[in-house]
This record gives structure tokens, C-alpha cells and sequence, in this order.
């Protein structure tokens, strides 16, 4: 089936009573039938529900149906998008280890890779997703991650995966790809060769703003890279915190199955079943949605490239754009609602923002409803000015998330706050 007919029908069976709608399961622990039976499922014997913590019929659900759009063998959802990103670095790393992340990446994901990581003893190298020919020069036998967007945020950088997947296979080390601004209806990094693929699904995924959420999708190749591969060790030994279980020798997806039994059960990121809930919801119109998005920000993207009081625009389906080549390579359907562009002086970014009517100054992407902001000031604000500068971020940059609106609505909100 296609993407369309899973994001509204995969993963569901009616229950007894037809509910047409996914119910909400909102309950922190189950009712085993009886003590063996409860045994059996902490010993992996059986596979059932446990505790809300590790896993939730609604929050089953929505990891199936994103798992099967994102084309993917297992899914598991977490409380935000960068605890799914924090999760995937503690499931493959531990202190002494590095990893190299994009400098294109969003300001929530550079601090932690940056700053927190540090405190945990792991080390964090810096590449270009666009020309990632120096990445391997960054790789050593403690490498555990290749960490990057596929579209980045707020840059709209798209990554040459093809180089990217190509050194990462070579030395058989796991790349994690957030696909968060082009979702799984414009980008399939899987099918492009990659491993993990992390989503704040707050984002597009809910739409509407209503929700914190992420997720993870493990892709097919991982369990290849894990297997005997020294680089990943504690996969292959046992686990002494779990009976001396190897999480590469289980019949299920390893990374997956490490992050419910070990990460998640030791930090407890699980989302709210109302909130898997709620993701759903959003995932069913998700794919009318991202080609709306796409269709209206190309639209103002030309707009704003012909401005004279504008000096550059950022999106990639620009054909002056330097991405422009990629994104026809990599992109499918459209390059989502994000853009950015730069005015004239950190002081007329600000005003602009202030002065839309129809926009609103907003740090979330993805909503049904346009917003701005200036992210020197705000997302980006804790970062140096080199760091700004590796990000693709000037201090007169600004980002905007192209809603539902009408364009020509939008266009107009921008025309009188430029002046």
C-alpha cells in the first residue's frame, strides 16, 4: 500500500467495540494474567504490554504506521525529538567514544552534541553535509555516530548522502539522520542507505503544535552493522543489567530492542499515550499536508528571492539555490514549509518579524499556522559566533514556518512588514 492508505490504516486492528479512531490507552501498568505469565514477559519468553514506561497500545500504534511510512523494520516513540536524538547517542556511545555531527544542524541538537555530550566524556566532530569528503579524515576506531539532518534547520542545507552512506559503510559505523523537516512524505533516508532516522514529531508530525513527541525508526541495515561489529561491543556481550541478555543475538531489531530494555527503562523519555495519540491524528493528513507546505513556501521563496530589500534567500527548490541539485536528487515532492532569509542588518530582521501580522514570532516549525522568528536571538542564541557561522546562521537571518494560510495572504504580510 502506499504511504497515504498506511498513515491512516496500519498497525490498527479494531478492537471489540469498531472504534473507527485509535483508542487512547491511558494507563501506566497492565494486568497479567497470572505470576508466570508476567515472568515470561520480563524474560522476553512472551512479548506484551508491561508498563507505560516501556511501551502503551496507542503508543504501539503510531510506531508501527511511522515505522512503515519511513520504511523501517521497528519504531520507538519518546517524550520530544531531542530525547530521541540524546537516546541514539547513549544507546551507541560511552565516554571515551566520539561522534561527528553536521555543523548544519539545529541549535537544540549543537548544544547537546557540543556542550552536554562533553560532560558524559564523548567527544562531538564537526563536518559539512555538503561536502562531506573530509568526514572521513574525522573517523577513528572510537567513532560510533555520523550525525546529520537531512534537510537542516534553519540553513535548509540537504545532505549528499550518497558520500555520507558511502564512508559510513566503509567503516562500518551507524549513521542517525534527523528527518524532521522533510518527513518521511518528501525524504526516505532509509531507502537512501541510512540506518537510524530520528523525528521531533512535534513538528510536522502533530501539526498543529498541540503535542511534544520523537521517535526513532531503526532501518533494515542496522542489525548488519551491529552484529559482530567491535565498534558496538555491548550489543554483542551480555548485558549484566538484564540477565546477560545479547541484544544482537534476539530475534528482533538489536538497536531498537536496546533502547526499550536498557535507555528507555533507565531514563524514562516515554511520551504521554495521549500525546502518541495526538501523533496519529496529525500523521493521517500529514502527506496533503507537507505538499501544501511545500507548494506555498516555493511560492513565497520567489517572492523573496525577486525583494530588493531582501540580500538572500534559503530553500532548496530555489534553482539559484546551491542545494538546488540535491534536493531534486534526494527530495521527492516538495522541500517542506521551511525557509529562511536574510535582511539587511540584525536590526531590520528583528523589525520584520515584529512588524508580520499573519506570522507569529514562534520558535516551532511545522504548524498549520505561519510563524517567524530570528534565530541568532532565539533558537541559535546560546551558540558563539562561530558555532552561528557553522550552522549557516547570520546574525540577520531570519526563519519562517509557511502554514496553511493562503500564500498570497502571506506574501502579502511580508510585503508591508519588509517596507
Amino acid at each position: 500500500m502506499t504511504d497515504q492508505t498506511n498513515a491512516l490504516h496500519f498497525g490498527y486492528e479494531k478492537d471489540t467495540q469498531g472504534t473507527m479512531a485509535v483508542p487512547i490507552y491511558m494507563s501506566t501498568a497492565y494486568e497479567f494474567r497470572d505470576s508466570e505469565h508476567a515472568a515470561n514477559l520480563f524474560s522476553l519468553k512472551e512479548l506484551g504490554n508491561i508498563y507505560t514506561r516501556l511501551m502503551n497500545p496507542t503508543t504501539s500504534i503510531f510506531e508501527k504506521r511511522f515505522a512503515e511510512i519511513e520504511g523501517g523494520i521497528a519504531a520507538i516513540a519518546t517524550a520530544s525529538g531531542m530525547s530521541a536524538i540524546f537516546s541514539c547517542i547513549v544507546n551507541l556511545c560511552e565516554s571515551g567514544d566520539n561522534i561527528v555531527v553536521a555543523g548544519e544542524v539545529y541549535g537544540g541538537t549543537s548544544t547537546l552534541t557540543t556542550h552536554t555530550i562533553k560532560r558524559f566524556g564523548i567527544e562531538t566532530r564537526v563536518f559539512d553535509v555538503k561536502e562531506p569528503s573530509k568526514l572521513e579524515s574525522l573517523i577513528d576506531d572510537k567513532t560510533k555516530v555520523i550525525l546529520f539532518e537531512s534537510v537542516s534547520n534553519p540553513s535548509l542545507s540537504v545532505a549528499e548522502f550518497d558520500e555520507i552512506t558511502a564512508i559510513a559503510n566503509k567503516y562500518n559505523i551507524i549513521t542517525v539522520v534527523d528527518n524532521t523537516v522533510a518527513t518521511p512524505f518528501l525524504c526516505k533516508p532509509i531507502k537512501l542507505g541510512c540506518d537510524i532516522v530520528v523525528h521531533s514529531t512535534s513538528k510536522y508530525t502533530t501539526g498543529q503544535g498541540l503535542a511534544l513527541g520523537g521517535i526513532i525508526v531503526e532501518g533494515p541495515s542496522c542489525n548488519d552493522k551491529i552484529k559482530g561489529n567491535s565498534r558496538y561491543n555491548h550489543f554483542n556481550e551480555p548485558d549484566n543489567s538484564y540477565h546477560g541478555l545479547v541484544y544482537a543475538d534476539l530475534p528482533f531489531p538489536a538497536f531498537i530492542m536496546r533502547i526499550l530494555l536498557c535507555v528507555l527503562r533507565d531514563l524514562g523519555a516515554a511520551p504521554s499515550p495521549f500525546n502518541s495519540w495526538l501523533m496519529i491524528q496529525g500523521l493521517e493528513t500529514l502527506g496533503l499536508r507537507m505538499k501544501e507546505h511545500s507548494k506555498s513556501a516555493l511560492k513565497i521563496a520567489e517572492y523573496l528571492e525577486n525583494h530588493p530589500k531582501i540580500k538572500k534567500v534559503n530553500y532548496p527548490l530555489l534553482k539559484s539555490d546551491k542545494n538546488y541539485n540535491r534536493a531534486n536528487k534526494y527530495l521527492n515532492g516538495g522541500a517542506s514549509g521551511l525557509l529562511s532569509f536574510e535582511a539587511n542588518s540584525y536590526e531590520d530582521a528583528l523589525r520584520i518579524a515584529d512588524a508580520t501580522e499573519i506570522f507569529s514570532v514562534v520558535v516551532n516549525i511545522g504548524d498549520s499556522k505561519s510563524l517567524i522568528v530570528h534565530p541568532a536571538s532565539t533558537t541559535h542564541q546560546q551558540l558563539n559566533s562561530d558555532e552561528l557561522q557553522s550552522c549557516g546562521i547570520s546574525d540577520s537571518l531570519i526563519r519562517v514556518s509557511i502554514g496553511l494560510e493562503d500564500a498570497d495572504d502571506l506574501i502579502a504580510d511580508l510585503e508591508k512588514a519588509i517596507g
